[in-house]
C-alpha cells in the first residue's frame, strides 16, 4: 500500500550554519565553469583561486567567473595559503596524482567523477585521506541532489518493498574525434567511466555491491569501451541491468522494482528530476514527486557543495551518503566490466 503522501527531502541549504570556505579549481575546462557558476549563485562557498599548466587558461577563467588568483601550476594552487578545498576537475587520469597532492597540503578535496580510474587509486586516495584527517569526496552531485534523499527514506521506510531490480541507462551521442579526452585511453576514456559511472552509483545506493558481475559490449578502435551492458547480481538474487553508451543519446532513465512498489524516475535520472511511485497492481495508484527547489541542470551541482561543507563544519572526513568505502567499491566494479569489455 502507497504511502498517503511522499516524504520531504532533507536539503544541503546554504547558510544553514556551514563554513564559508575558500575554494580552489584545478582545471578550468567545462565542468568546472558549471560548477564555479552553480557555487557563486547558490551557496555561501567562495571560489579563490583557479589553476592550471595553462596560465593563459587559468588567468581567462578567473576573469570569467570573478576569482581573484589565477595560478599557473597544480602545486601553486593545491598549496595556496588562502584555498581550504580544492575542486579537481581535470581529466580522469589526472585526478589521483592532483588529488594526492592536495591531500598532501592538507587541503579538503572534492573530486569530478570518477575519483579515480581504478578500485585501487580510489584506495589510495581514501588512505592518504583517513591518514591526514582531511574530508575527501567524490563529486557525484546525484547523491546530494532533493529526489536522492526521498528515495534513501522510502527504501529505509521498506515502502517499495523487497527490492527484485534497478534498471538505469545513461547515454550520450559523444565526439568520435580519436584526440577528444573520452576517447583516449591514456586520459581514463570510455563511457563506463565517465557515463557508466552514474546508473553504477544508483545501483549501488539502492542494492549495494553486486556478487556477480557480466559485462558484454563494444571497445572503440582507439581501446576505450564505446558501449556496455552490465547485469549485476546482488545478494538474496536481486538484480540490476545497467547500459551506458556515449555513441548515442539513451533515455537515460532509472527504474527501482520492489515487491510493493516501483520507482521510476525521469529523465535525466542523475540530475534534477521528478519520479513516480506505482504501486504494484498493473493499473494501480500512484504517487508524483517533483524537485521543488527550483534548481534545474547544472544548477544542482551546488548541492553537493553545500553538503561538503556541511560535512567539513561538522568535523566529518568523508560522505555519509557516499563514502570512500562504496566509492572503491563502485569503481571495483567498473573495473570488473572494464576488463570482461576488453578481453
Amino acid at each position: 500500500m502507497l504511502p498517503s503522501s511522499l516524504p520531504e527531502p532533507e536539503l544541503y541549504l546554504p547558510r544553514s550554519g556551514e563554513p564559508s570556505l575558500r575554494w580552489g579549481i584545478v582545471g578550468p575546462g567545462w565542468i568546472a565553469g558549471e560548477f564555479a557558476k552553480a557555487v557563486r549563485a547558490h551557496t555561501a562557498q567562495r571560489i579563490v583561486a583557479v589553476g592550471s599548466r595553462s596560465l593563459d587558461r587559468a588567468s581567462s577563467f578567473a576573469a570569467a567567473h570573478g576569482i581573484d588568483y589565477a595560478l599557473g601550476s597544480i602545486g601553486q594552487l593545491v598549496t595556496h595559503p588562502e584555498v581550504d578545498v580544492v575542486y579537481v576537475a581535470t581529466p580522469h587520469s589526472e585526478h589521483l596524482g592532483v588529488g594526492l597532492a592536495a591531500i598532501a597540503a592538507g587541503k579538503h578535496v572534492l573530486i569530478e567523477k570518477p575519483i579515480t580510474v581504478s578500485a585501487a587509486g580510489a584506495q589510495a586516495l581514501a588512505d592518504a585521506a583517513r591518514a591526514a584527517g582531511v574530508l575527501v569526496m567524490e563529486a557525484m552531485w546525484s547523491r546530494y541532489l532533493p529526489q536522492a534523499s526521498v528515495i534513501r527514506r522510502l527504501l529505509d521506510d521498506g515502502v517499495l518493498g523487497e527490492i527484485r531490480a534497478v534498471l538505469a541507462d545513461h547515454g550520450q551521442a559523444l565526439p568520435t574525434d580519436p584526440w577528444h579526452r573520452l576517447n583516449r585511453p591514456e586520459l581514463g576514456g570510455g563511457a563506463l567511466l565517465d557515463l557508466g559511472i552514474y546508473p553504477m552509483q544508483f545501483s549501488s545506493m539502492i542494492l549495494g555491491a553486486p556478487t556477480r558481475v557480466v559485462a558484454v559490449g563494444a571497445m572503440a578502435e582507439t581501446g576505450v569501451d564505446a558501449h556496455a551492458t552490465v547485469a549485476l547480481t546482488h545478494e538474496g538474487g536481486a538484480q540490476s541491468t545497467l547500459y551506458t553508451s556515449m555513441r548515442a543519446r539513451t533515455p537515460t532513465t532509472a527504474s527501482v522494482a520492489g515487491s510493493e512498489a516501483t520507482l521510476d524516475l525521469a529523465g535525466s535520472f542523475y540530475s534534477p528530476t521528478s519520479f513516480t511511485l506505482s504501486g504494484s497492481g498493473h493499473f494501480g495508484p500512484s504517487l508524483a514527486w517533483s524537485d521543488p527547489t527550483g534548481l534545474t541542470r547544472f544548477d544542482g551541482l551546488s548541492w553537493e557543495a553545500n553538503a561538503l561543507a556541511r560535512f567539513v563544519g561538522e568535523g566529518r572526513t568523508e560522505s555519509p551518503v557516499h563514502t570512500l568505502d562504496e566509492t572503491v567499491r563502485i569503481l571495483a566494479t567498473i573495473d570488473a566490466a572494464r576488463a570482461q569489455l576488453a578481453a
